[in-house]
């Protein structure tokens, strides 16, 4: 393929660093990583702290607000405001120079696409989550949006399909050269941002009744909720690892018997899932939103949503599951090559 000039815009809010604040992240910096290496130049735009290696261009512009402003009653959080002060000067610097094939938006934010009309090369979202008003808002600022829309599941563009109505689905991807594959052990794994919608308490409710240890790991946006819904379920079998790099989490995953996914919303994706799978260790999961995509008889077991006594009856035969199966399955629906893939077939299309 002709190496082509991609941007690819980011949050502003969260810097693209291990260990990675969220899945969004990992993907962003997974596909950035993939283009560069199939000679494409990328640049991407994302918040402050991200990884020097990536080549960030910061979204942080600064805003001099003046007095009299800042002392209007009206006046939205100044976070709100920065983050779209950011996005508005990005809009506009792409409109305005022709410095790439393609803009690929891997934000959240609505500006991307009420302004995509505006610049004079394509545009493609990628929508990562259920719907949002500001996103149905911008969408519906120019008819027809001119944006080219990928879901990450074919649950996700389902839930979208009132406002996009012929999304593609591109699953996301991981690197399978560092989600290798372990020997397999007797603990469970979770690992997730401890908020409500992830769901640790019914894994560890799970592990528990199973008779078996869990180790859970990752961020901890919301404070207050990790200590009064996990913190009380700690101790004994069950130790909370901290929010590990890459190389530590696939070592966890690796050495556990089988991984716990236990949404409490229609989770759009499940990096997680992908990850788990491509170190051979089979998941034990809630069968919302994408979940039942991923995850086959094969390399894993899902139960219905919410019920913690059939997820623990499930682990023994999870954790009894071909770890050679789970990590096949993995390379070939879930790595980071069918994934640039195609995102290659669809840039070169719309650039055709």
């Amino acid at each position: 393929m002709t190496p082509m000039r991609i941007a690819i815009i980011a949050s502003a809010r969260f810097p693209i660093v291990q260990p990675f604040p969220g899945g969004m992240e990992a993907h962003t910096w997974g596909l950035a990583t993939k283009l560069r290496a199939r000679g494409h130049h990328v640049e991407v735009f994302a918040g402050p702290g991200s990884d020097p290696a990536l080549g960030v261009t910061e979204l942080g512009v600064p805003l001099r607000l003046s007095p009299a402003a800042t002392r209007d009653v009206s006046m939205a959080p100044r976070g709100w405001i920065g983050e779209h002060h950011a996005y508005l000067s990005l809009m506009l610097r792409l409109s305005a120079r022709g410095e790439f094939d393609v803009v690929h938006n891997n934000s959240l934010h609505y500006l991307p696409i009420a302004m995509a009309e505006t610049l004079p090369i394509p545009v493609v979202t990628t929508l990562h989550t259920p719907p949002t008003p500001w996103l149905e808002s911008a969408i519906q600022a120019a008819d027809p949006c001119p944006v080219s829309f990928v879901a990450v599941s074919a649950h996700t563009a389902d839930a979208w399909r009132h406002a996009v109505p012929h999304p593609r689905t591109v699953h996301n991807g991981i690197d399978v050269d560092i989600w290798r594959p372990g020997t397999g052990g007797g603990a469970l794994a979770w690992a997730g941002r401890f908020v409500p919608e992830k769901g640790a308490p019914s894994a560890i409710r799970a592990a528990r009744l199973a008779g078996r240890p869990l180790r859970l790991a990752g961020p901890i946006p919301e404070p207050d909720y990790f200590d009064a819904e996990v913190v009380p379920l700690l101790g004994g079998d069950i130790e909370y690892v901290g929010h590990l790099r890459d190389a530590e989490l696939a070592e966890l995953f690796g050495e556990s018997g089988a991984t716990l996914v236990t949404p409490c919303w229609d989770e759009p994706y499940g990096l997680v899932v992908a990850e788990s799978l491509a170190c051979g260790t089979p998941v034990c999961g809630f069968a919302r939103g994408a979940l039942p995509e991923l995850v086959t008889a094969e390399c894993g077991r899902l139960v219905d949503g919410g019920d913690v006594d059939a997820l623990a009856a499930s682990v023994e035969t999870a954790v009894g599951l071909s770890r050679e199966r789970a990590r096949a399955h993995a390379v070939a629906h879930h790595s980071h090559e069918a994934m640039v893939d195609a995102y290659e077939r669809l840039y070169q299309e719309l650039t055709a």
